[in-house]
């Protein structure tokens, strides 16, 4: 197969490795140092690209790798503002477009406890509230996991309708507090309190090769298909 890189990274660095253990070629490596080498690569030169830049190129990105005619898989966070606007891009151009905020699959099977949590802690008198630990490179806060986390929580519950960044709180919004250390690739901790006791589940990823190997599964699965997907998608063909 044959892989376009938007973001070249430590992420984009780290899809590569993989995807070329397994088999596939790279055939360019875009980053904000040469973006215009996308413009010599025709349509056949691409089986799908895989977009892991930055929060204020990802909308660019994408809207140029759909007119192209190239499937795309992208794990940018920080600008979901426009996602609305790539879908409906996206089937106007009969293209292929997969997101997730996060392409670990023990992440995505976190997913599925958190909402299962929410809906067993429901009316019992616990306050939900969450904390994400990333590295210091990360720009967007809170991060994309942390807000899919959150809306899996106001899913299952009738006293969250949403998230507050921390330290803004407000009566019915779960609380996210954002932590940037070092190198961490990414803690996520749910905690419920009440007077009594206190409930935490948490996923800790020890390094990227787990949201790396998930961007190139999907990678692997898009071609050929049409439409808007996610890990939800992937998933099922896994189980």
């Amino acid at each position: 197969m044959k892989i376009l890189l938007l973001g070249y990274g430590k992420m984009g660095k780290t899809i590569e490795r993989i995807a070329e253990e397994r088999g596939h070629t790279i055939v360019g490596r875009i980053d904000l140092s040469n973006r215009g080498d996308m413009d010599v690569l025709s349509t056949p030169d691409v089986d799908v690209a895989i977009e892991f830049s930055a929060p204020e190129a990802a909308y660019d990105n994408i809207t140029y790798c759909l007119k192209k005619g190239w499937a795309v898989v992208s794990g940018t966070t920080g600008w979901l503002e426009h996602r609305t606007e790539i879908e409906e891009l996206c089937r106007a151009q009969n293209g292929a477009f997969f997101y997730a905020s996060n392409y670990s699959i023990g992440v995505n099977l976190f997913f599925r406890l958190n909402r299962q949590l929410a809906r067993l802690m429901e009316g019992r008198g616990y306050e939900p509230s969450m904390t994400e630990i990333h590295h210091i490179h990360k720009l967007d806060a809170p991060s994309g996991t942390a807000i899919t986390l959150a809306e899996g929580i106001a899913a299952m519950s009738e006293s969250v309708d949403g998230w507050k960044l921390a330290p803004e709180e407000a009566e019915g919004y779960i609380t996210i507090k954002a932590e940037r250390e070092g190198e961490v690739p990414g803690t996520h901790i749910i905690r419920y309190e009440s007077e009594v006791d206190t409930i935490e589940i948490s996923h800790t990823a020890h390094n990227r090769n787990g949201f790396a190997l998930g961007a190139v599964v999907a990678a692997e699965w898009l071609p050929g298909r049409y439409g808007v997907f996610g890990m939800d998608d992937l998933l099922k063909n896994l189980d």
